[in-house]
């Protein structure tokens, strides 16, 4: 019997042994084989138990011995059946893994693919954050432009009759800009009809070629109406003169190219930038075959052609117009002259429209050199320049670059009118910066005293000190320097208040009196038709246009 149970140990030993190097279901078929055999074992022991039990007494240590054995085969089939159970556990948790695994696989992919996607909304909504700020400042200056709008006009027929009651001959700037600097973007995406100002029409129309005399007059009142709005009198007053020059000058002559280039602009302000393009096409043509390819007003027709496509968002139409004029330019002006200057701001600001930054900083840093080094530091188009340049800058993500531009603007203004920067003379941004690191304390910031009429003492009623206080003021909130920007808001808010109200008390000391005498032909009833025409005969006889007659010009 023990030989039995000893073989019986060694053979399981062994089966152990060869057990370790088989898979799993081979483990599981040889468990269910050596349980098999235990099975029988301890049937066969219950057999013999039973024989011995019928046997006398002396047969008792027979009988412990079998019941031992016994127990251990019960023992070795509760293993077994152990083994079995674990093993059939173990195949159903292998399943559950590979099914596992199979869903991680999925969800790896699942999760890579929205990481792609999340990294592109972000990019999106990053572009669009930086789109919407740049669009509030911007309809923050339009409303700002647009409140003070109405004063440009008295303003700017309070300068132009000073000019003209005096005789004053000479010409005027002769650039025009694509868009005014401080507010071109404003201007640009605002598409409701807005009168030019009298002084940049002229501008416009004078722009490299000396209005001839004969033409000044009516070029002037043209102005003045174009300016107010009123095209229903601009526009047949410019087609009549048109007709009349081309019946005794014929049409290929520099004076028919100017009333041209007058009734082109008289076009775009109604925003009828088709029969604008036309018009200006005609006069660059006459003014190549009469004047030559490289004369000033053939510059001064390619520019206002390119502000005419600039306005329509044409800009790369438009750019290769821009450069040729800035090369006349260059060659009858010389390269440092600062109405070469004025033709790079405009070359940058359509460069600009199409990212170009690259050639953008080059143009405004050039302009920069030519205006600092011809006209000083002081002169309004450096101020104007290192602004555009600061707009450049913020379109890149270089808020560093932007805030140093507009801080030597503040600085300069307020040396310009308090002398030498030290600790008790502050610049207005050196302020608004020190009351934002002061807004912790317990105490209130003090309220920054004398800067209350900064503004008005630095000329901040001027737009681009304005514009710049502004654009500052909206970094500093993009930095997240409310204090800071707040301050600056004020200033620009009190310098527009105070500039309102120098122009209501200048309106009010000079009245009506002031206007032109064209404006009382309007005042009446049917009583000022026929004084409008006669006048109209008068300025085109005085012009030396026949407008009833063939008779040749004198």
């Amino acid at each position: 019997m023990s030989k039995t149970l000893n073989a019986y140990r060694i053979k399981k030993i062994e089966s152990l042994g060869r057990m370790t190097a088989m898979t799993q279901e081979e483990m599981v078929a040889g468990a269910r084989t050596v349980a098999a055999g235990l099975e029988a074992l301890r049937a066969e022991h219950t057999q013999l138990l039973a024989g011995l039990a019928a046997n006398t007494e002396h047969e008792h240590e027979k009988v412990s011995l079998v019941r031992k054995s016994i127990d251990a085969i019960e023992l070795g089939l509760g293993e077994t059946q152990v083994m079995i159970a674990l093993a059939s556990h173990l195949q159903s948790v292998e399943a559950e893994k590979q099914k596992l695994r199979t869903q991680v696989r999925r969800l790896c992919q699942e999760n890579a693919w929205l990481r792609d996607e999340l990294a592109a909304a972000q990019q999106r909504l990053q572009a669009s954050e930086q789109r919407v700020s740049q669009l509030e400042e911007e309809n923050k200056h339009l409303d700002f432009m647009a409140s003070i709008r109405k004063y440009d006009s008295d303003i700017n027929e309070e300068s132009e009759t000073s000019r003209s009651g005096q005789g004053d001959n000479k010409r005027d700037d002769p650039m025009v800009d694509l868009f005014p600097d401080d507010d071109h973007e404003d201007n640009r995406n605002n598409k409701s009809m807005s009168p030019t100002p009298p002084s940049q029409f002229a501008q416009q129309v004078n722009a490299g070629y000396e209005i001839p005399a004969r033409l000044r007059t009516l070029h002037n009142l043209v102005i003045q109406y174009a300016s107010q709005g009123r095209y229903e009198v601009a526009v047949p007053l410019c087609k009549q003169a048109l007709e009349d020059l081309e019946k005794t000058s014929g049409h290929d002559h520099p004076d028919v190219a100017t009333m041209l280039n007058i009734l082109a602009l008289v076009y775009r302000d109604q925003n009828k930038y088709k029969e604008a393009a036309n018009l200006l096409n005609d006069a660059l043509s006459i003014r190549e075959k009469t004047l030559g390819e490289n004369h000033p007003a053939v510059a001064a027709t390619l520019n206002n052609l390119a502000v005419l496509y600039g306005k329509r968002g044409k800009y790369r139409e438009a750019e290769p117009l821009c450069k040729r004029a800035l090369c006349i330019r260059e060659a009858v002006l010389g390269r440092d002259h600062p109405d070469v200057a004025k033709q790079l701001n405009n070359l940058a600001l359509l460069c600009q429209n199409q990212n170009k930054y690259e050639e953008v900083e080059q143009y405004y840093q050039r302009a920069l050199e030519i205006y600092e080094s011809k006209l000083g530091p002081d002169d309004p188009n450096v101020a104007k320049t290192k602004n555009n340049l600061a707009s450049c800058y913020l379109k890149q993500g270089k808020y560093k670059e932007a805030e140093t531009l507009y801080k030597q603007v503040l600085t300069r203004a307020h040396e310009r009118e308090f002398g030498t920067i030290d600790g008790d003379n502050k610049p207005i941004w050196q302020v608004a910066e020190e009351r934002e690191e002061n807004k912790h304390l317990q105490r209130e910031n003090a309220p920054y005293g004398e800067y209350g009429g900064w503004h008005k003492a630095a000329k901040v009623d001027s737009p681009t000190v304005t514009t710049t206080l502004k654009n500052l003021g909206a970094l500093y909130r993009r930095q997240g320097k409310y204090e800071a920007a707040e301050t600056l808001e004020d200033c620009a808010l009190r310098s527009r208040k105070e500039a309102l109200d120098i122009v209501k008390q200048a309106r009010a000391r000079s009245g009506r009196a002031a206007r032109p005498d064209a404006d009382a032909l309007d005042e009446g009833t049917n009583q000022a038709s026929e004084p409008r025409m006669n006048l109209k005969s008068k300025l085109f006889n005085a012009l030396g246009i026949n407008t009833g007659s063939n008779a040749p010009h004198q």
